[in-house]
This record gives C-alpha cells, structure tokens and sequence, in this order.
C-alpha cells in the first residue's frame, strides 16, 4: 500500500521522467465540475504530458435514474474496470489522478480504485493549478488513447453505508457521521441542487473546502487530525461521510485518512436521502430541529 495518498507535483514529475515508460505512473486527468459536467475542453486546452482524460458522468458514476440511489451513484465495477483499461491503468503499476478543484473530483476516483484493490494510487496535491504554478510543462490537444492496461479488481475494500445504516451512525453518541457540503447547504439555508435542504438528523459539519489551503493542497495531518477530532472523528470512533451526490465525500474520507482516521462512504449521500419524503430532514446546527 502506497504510504500517502497523495503526491506532489516535484514527486509526480521525477516519475514521470523515468526512462522506463513502463515504469512511469499513469496519470487520469478527471476535471468535472457541477454546472457544466465533464471538462474535455480543459484537457485540450492543457494537460499534464501523458495524462488520459475520464469522464466522471460515465466512468466513476452510474446513470443517476430514479433518484433512489443519488445522482452520482458508484458505477458498475465491469464498467468502471472497462474504464481504467481503457485509461491504461495497469493493477501492478502506479496511478496518479488530478483535478482543478482541490482534489474534489480526483478522490472519487481514487476512492474506486483502492476500493476495486488497487494498491499504489494517489491524489496529485494541488493539482492542475500547482502543476502549471510550478512552471512544469503541460500538453495540448485531444485524448490519446494509450495502450490498454491490465487492471482488474472486484470492489469492497473501502467500507460503505446505505441510508439506515447512515442514519443509525448520526444516532450513535460513539459515532460521528459527517457532512462534507458547504455549510450554507447543510445548514439548508440553500439547495441549489437536490429537492429538499437540510442535512440528516445528528450529522456534522465539515466542509470538504476546509481541508485545503487557499492553492487547493491539503492542510497538513495534525491540523487535519485536531480538527476532525474536535468533531469527534478520531481513530478509535466509527466515522462516516457523505455529501450530495457521494463525490467529494470521497475527499473528506482521503483527508480523514490522511489525519489517521478510517471512515465509511455513503455514496447515496444528501441526493438519495433527501428523495425520498419519508426521510426526515434536520436543519440549522446538529442540534436543531427535525422535520420531514
């Protein structure tokens, strides 16, 4: 197992100079964002040499449907193994994600490979923008294919819940199950997205944004670690996340990770929960009022 799960853009681009190209880590540019979706056009513009663009609306998700299992749900593990083939990743050699959004988007997918067994796979730290402000060179033009890799794996190394399981975790006074949204929308002060604002009933709040810098690269772990443990997320708690639609939870749970702390993804998150009118909803602090 790699030692972190992150790598900086000194160390990603000693690798990628390697003379052995078999060597070189393969690098997923996965650059997405809510209002426009998937970012081939930022690809084109300007890349890290060698990096392969993936779609996160068809390799790392599942077709949202009928709103029961959110609007990212996990993909199918055929179609998300297919995907990493077609993307190069090969199972014994190392993998490199990056995007322009703090690691938001990137820790989904390194959330599925570690989850489909992949060993040696980390977040670039920074990014696109601390590659490009190291002065590093990038690449133009469309995606290349590469040769196909040999990566295979079956998911379930990564701990998930589902619904009642979340829910019986925020209701567990030994138990911390977190919020990864911004605050405005967990406070349900605004939904610019899902059909009902709020957060589930005992969660708190930790705003993925919280666990970068103003540059997008990651506080250091015994900042992390104090603060997630203020919340009560510590080594010896179970810990849960969740966010809207079960992405950038997977950032929360890299940062837990980096801060010692194992936690569990809901990948249906506030999407799946708030869908269905049964759910009751809590809005204001983790002490304030339930409705449904």
């Amino acid at each position: 197992m790699r030692a972190s799960p992150l790598i900086g853009v000194a160390e990603l681009d000693t690798a990628l100079s390697g003379a052995d190209p078999a060597h070189r880590p393969a690098v997923l540019d996965v650059r997405w964002d809510l209002a426009r979706g998937p970012r081939p056009d930022l690809y084109e513009a300007a890349h890290i040499p060698g990096a392969v663009f993936v779609d996160l609306d068809t390799a790392l998700a599942a077709p949202a449907g009928d709103g029961r299992r959110g609007r990212h749900p996990l993909p199918d593990s055929d179609t998300f193994v297919g995907a990493m083939r077609e993307a190069g990743v090969d199972s014994g050699r190392a993998v490199v994600l990056y995007d322009d959004a703090g690691g938001t988007v990137a820790a989904r997918a390194w959330w599925l490979l570690r989850d489909h067994g992949h060993d040696d796979v980390a977040v670039l730290d920074g990014g696109m923008p601390a590659w490009v402000g190291a002065g590093l060179a990038t690449e133009t033009g469309p995606r290349v294919a590469p040769a196909a890799g040999d990566f295979s794996g079956t998911p379930g190394s990564m701990a998930t819940l589902d619904a009642d399981q979340a829910a019986a975790l925020a209701g567990d006074p030994g138990a911390v199950l977190l919020d990864a949204r911004q605050s405005e929308r967990y406070r349900g002060d605004s939904e610019p997205v899902d059909p009902r604002a709020g957060h589930i009933p005992g969660a708190r709040h930790r705003s993925t944004r919280d666990n970068v810098d103003a540059g997008g690269a990651f506080l250091d772990p015994a900042t992390l670690a104090q603060t997630f443990a203020s919340l009560g997320a510590t080594p010896q708690a179970r810990v849960g996340v969740y966010c809207g639609s079960g992405v950038t939870a997977a950032h929360e749970i890299l940062a837990l990770e980096l801060a010692g702390v194992a936690a569990e993804l809901y990948p249906g998150s506030w999407s799946e929960w708030c869908s269905d009118p049964e759910r009751p909803i809590q809005t204001g602090d983790h002490t304030g009022p339930v409705t449904r």
